[in-house]
């Protein structure tokens, strides 16, 4: 996120140097500075992306499958701002005014799951109220690229009074700001009205109106998002993780007190006490009656969620539970209001972590591992972007778990998996952990309601009746690399494909629009192979953090920030120190690609945590450092920055839509994808820049 659009920086770095002043008819001057102003612009517009791609998706249930369509805009709509800097002296009160529109818009028209409609999971959900996706997808689409280009062209309009690097410095600062104020604020469960005051603020600020039409051109929309966000807010039940806009309602059936949640619009879970649970659901007892040695000293608890699976296993005897649940409000909501108090019991210790982070770190060993319903979302078909629970079901993760189990331990799982095939995925994924087949009931076909348990070995295990085993039409088991659990297929689905090209068909004629032809951009090939590789690069690390130190809102926030320090570290070295020939930082970077290539997450995983860090860090930042100051020494050798930033917008957009082709090759041949972009780029280097 941060990295792509600090291609978008740099190249405007580079134009700025050669363009002057471009507003003589704006006001000359600005209350705030231009270090200042560049430093509140720049964060002001990585926050708003980051609120934008948060608030949307809690919304629209269609972005969850697709969860980086609002960054494609967001991206698309920064690079346009840039390009507009030196073609227009007005305000961009075009920003404000869009993101009010699109605030009404999504509160009015929300898409939410129709809990009444069941059937074969597909797209997004069970069934969906509000507009169909092949309509509100290309208006946010759209609203997030106007939106984010109004702070964009703010952005822009201070590169030109600075000196590019120093300018560029201000902006990494600010990035970096943006990010620290997003991150402190889900910490804080802060809901939406914060952010919408913050934008409001933001904008006043920066535009700083002085005309009565610019007045009113800021004051009406600030007052619509501040007051929409604040209805949303005040709204009951209603609470903000840092993954989720909660809902929640107490309810009393037949006597029995349940609390029933929702996450993003979706039926999630219920707090029922467990006596109920278990009569009215068979699936709950499952994984302790096909436990041969039925001992329960201790037990862990992964997806352990508002506490009902907590308090079964405390009804069954448990001496010790470790519950593991990585939203910490879903946590909060079930130590204040579950009807048996599980959290409140002396014998179980939660912690707000993901599942996978600390199966791989924990020294504790258990009686009976539990997978209790860990789906952050409503199933689908062909989901592309790591869930939170993505590396909860791979092979890897399974053995993890069996080499947490004590002797005559068992490990189980259960949920409504909808689809005959996916419980079969599953069972033989378990198989190939334990080394034997697994205990898999079918509590109900209606859903494929299912439980698949495993012991330590077969002897630990009382089925009652064998698994039938793997067909020839069973898809493989997931493995670290392609932790695409809800993808049948080696492919990427027709609607991913129809819905990326219509963004990039979209992001070509944006981009002529507004930069003019195409044949002037000619030139900077290689700068368009470097957009492309960088977003893959990025992507990478990203997924490989996740991996290494968990799916948590920190660790990325963490990673987002670290790209940005590696730029900004970067940039520093470019200013203050003679750096090699592009030639030479270009085998720098094709030697980090290999390095990264041959070091697998699979020994990383197997390090002390501390070490773990270090190793992990050197691997993923050496790439991405030496791809900057490719990057930085390239622009300034440019003789047409405005063009040959509009070619690595390009190769950015095409690179943020590539990403997908993870799912038919897995996230560690990206490198190899994106070590050959790099050689395409070397190739097509212009023989002055070699020179240089």
């Amino acid at each position: 996120m941060g990295a792509g659009r600090s291609l978008a920086l740099d190249g405007m770095t580079a134009a700025a140097e050669t363009t002057p002043p471009p507003y003589p008819d704006a006001p000359s001057t600005h209350w705030l500075s231009t270090r200042p102003r560049l430093i509140v612009a720049s964060a002001f517009m990585l926050f708003l992306e980051l609120a934008l791609i948060r608030w949307t998706g809690s919304n629209i249930v269609h972005l969850s499958y697709f969860t980086n369509f609002v960054l494609l805009g967001s991206f698309l709509g920064i690079g346009l701002g840039f390009l507009r800097v030196g073609r227009t002296t007005r305000q961009p009160y075009y920003s404000p005014i869009t993101l009010a529109v699109l605030v009404l818009v999504i509160l009015f028209f929300p898409v939410t799951v129709d809990r009444q409609t069941e059937g074969v999971l597909y797209w997004t959900s069970l069934g969906t109220s509000g507009p169909p996706p092949w309509l509100i997808l290309p208006v946010i689409f759209v609203a997030a690229a106007i939106v984010l280009m109004g702070p964009a062209e703010l952005v822009g309009r201070c590169f030109p009074e600075l000196d590019r690097l120093e300018a560029y410095r201000y902006d990494l600062v600010g990035s970096l700001t943006g990010i620290a104020l997003f991150t402190a604020l889900s910490f804080l469960s802060a809901p939406p009205v914060v952010w919408g005051t913050i934008a409001a603020s933001a904008y006043l600020v920066l535009l700083w109106p002085r005309t009565a039409w610019g007045r009113l051109a800021l004051a009406v929309p600030a007052l619509v998002v501040v007051g929409a966000l604040a209805v949303e807010t005040l709204t009951a039940g209603a609470l903000w993780s840092p993954y989720y806009k909660v809902t929640y309602k107490r309810l009393d059936y037949a006597g029995v007190p349940v609390m029933d949640i929702q996450v993003n619009g979706i039926p999630h879970q219920q707090a029922v006490p467990a006596r109920n649970r278990l009569e009215w659901e068979r699936q709950y007892a499952l994984p302790y009656e096909r436990a041969a040695a039925q001992k329960l000293d201790d037990v862990l608890i992964v997806g352990a969620g508002s506490g009902t699976d907590v308090a079964i296993a405390l009804a069954k005897g448990a001496k010790r539970v470790d519950a593991v649940e990585i939203d910490p409000k879903l946590r909060e909501l079930g130590g204040t209001y579950h009807p048996d108090r599980p959290y409140a019991d002396p014998r179980v210790t939660t912690v707000v972590t993901d599942g996978r982070a600390f199966l791989e770190r924990t020294s504790g060993k258990y009686d009976l591992i539990l997978f209790a319903l860990p789906d952050s979302l409503t199933l689908v078909s062909g989901a592309s972007s790591l869930r939170l629970e993505s590396y909860l079901f791979t092979q890897q993760a399974m053995e993890a778990a069996r080499d947490r189990l004590k002797p005559g331990g068992t490990f189980s799982m259960y949920n409504y998996y909808r689809e005959s095939w996916l419980v079969d995925r599953l069972a033989a994924t378990m198989q190939a952990a334990f080394g034997h087949k697994p205990c898999v009931d079918i509590v109900s076909e209606t859903g494929q309601q299912a439980v698949i348990t495993a012991g330590l070995s077969a002897r630990t295990q009382s089925c009652g009746a064998e698994w039938a085993g793997a067909t020839a039409l069973t898809p493989p088991p997931t493995g670290d690399d392609r932790p695409f659990l809800y993808l049948k297929d080696r492919t990427i689905p027709q609607i991913y494909l129809i819905t990326l090209g219509l963004i990039l068909l979209v992001s070509v004629f944006a981009v002529r629009a507004v930069a003019g032809p195409y044949t002037r951009m000619r030139p900077y090939a290689d700068l368009f192979l470097l957009g492309v590789a960088f977003l893959l690069l990025e992507t990478r690390s990203v997924t490989g953090f996740a991996l290494l130190f968990g799916t948590t809102w920190v660790v990325n926030a963490i990673v987002f920030a670290g790209v940005l320090v590696a730029v900004l570290a970067a940039v520093e070295v470019t200013r203050r120190f003679r750096t090699p020939p592009v030639p030479v930082m270009y085998g720098v970077l094709l030697g980090g690609l290999v390095l990264a290539w041959l070091v697998p997450n699979s020994w990383l995983l197997g390090l002390p945590l501390p070490l773990r860090a270090v190793v992990a860090v050197v691997v993923a930042f050496l790439p991405i450092f030496a791809a900057n100051v490719v990057f930085a020494k390239r622009f300034a050798d440019s003789s047409d920055g405005t063009t040959a930033f509009g070619a690595n917008l390009l190769g950015a957009m095409v690179g943020g839509c590539l990403e997908y082709l993870a799912l038919v090759i897995g996230y560690q041949a990206l490198l190899v994808v994106a070590g050959l972009l790099y050689l395409g780029a070397f190739a097509l280097l212009p023989r002055s820049a070699r020179a240089a």
